[in-house]
This record gives structure tokens, sequence and C-alpha cells, in this order.
């Protein structure tokens, strides 16, 4: 899975010795530019990763995850791991522009389906009070 967004937070990097050796596991949190914005914390584990990336807070990046859980004390908790992490160009993010190119369909468009509504449009009442459409 795939999400672009600002980096809002870097948080500090957590390490240790497991019975495989040493680990190193850093957190990050995004914020996305829908019209509602959702934010999102993933991880990125290994030392080797987390020196590859170098995430800075402010940048604009989009994310490649896999999202996983696990069970602990009879509890679920959610682990997202990013595997990618690609910058994004602020700019064209500030201006508008898609990250990336629209899915190219391979289907031809019927002009016949465009050009007619296939609803009136709907006549509003002067005693309206709200902007309902019903």
């Amino acid at each position: 899975m795939d999400l672009q967004g600002k980096v809002i937070a870097v948080l500090p990097a957590r390490e240790g010795t497991s019975a495989r050796g040493p680990w190193k596991s850093q957190e990050y949190v995004i914020e996305t530019h829908d019209q509602y914005p959702k934010k999102m914390v993933f991880n990125v584990f290994g030392a080797d990763r987390i020196d590859q990336f170098a995430i800075k807070a402010g940048e604009e990046v989009m994310v490649s995850f896999d999202i996983d859980a696990h069970e602990y004390n009879g509890r679920w908790f959610n682990n997202i791991r990013a595997w990618n992490i690609q910058r994004v160009d602020a700019a064209a993010v500030q201006a508008g522009a898609p990250a990336t190119a629209a899915p190219v369909t391979s289907q031809p468009v019927n002009p016949a389906a465009t050009q007619a509504a296939p609803f009136p449009p709907a006549q509003e009442s002067s005693d309206s009070a709200d902007d309902l459409p019903f």
C-alpha cells in the first residue's frame, strides 16, 4: 500500500538486543493533504534502512508499507512497517498537481454516454432553508 503526505513528526529511535542480535526501529508520523487530512504513524525497522531513508520533519514523502497485526496478552496491535520511502516534489503538491500520473485505461470512451445526463437537474424551491438535496 502507498500513502503520500508530509512528515510532521520524527519520533526517537528505539534499539535493543534480541536472540538474533541488535535491532533498531524508528517511527514517523505523516499527514495527508485530503479535504479531511489523516495522520498515520509508521515505522522503519533496521539501522541500515533508517540511515538509507534519512527522513526529516517537513519532507513530502510517498510511503510504501505493509500492515500486519500481532497479539500480546490477549490484545491485538497493528504494525505499519514502511519498506520504501520516496521523496515527492513539495512544490507540485502545493500547486495541486498529482504526484503520480493517473492510470491509463485501454477501454474506448462512448461519446453518446457522456453527452446527456441521465436525470434532469433538480429544481430548488425558494422556501428552502438549507442546501441539502433531499
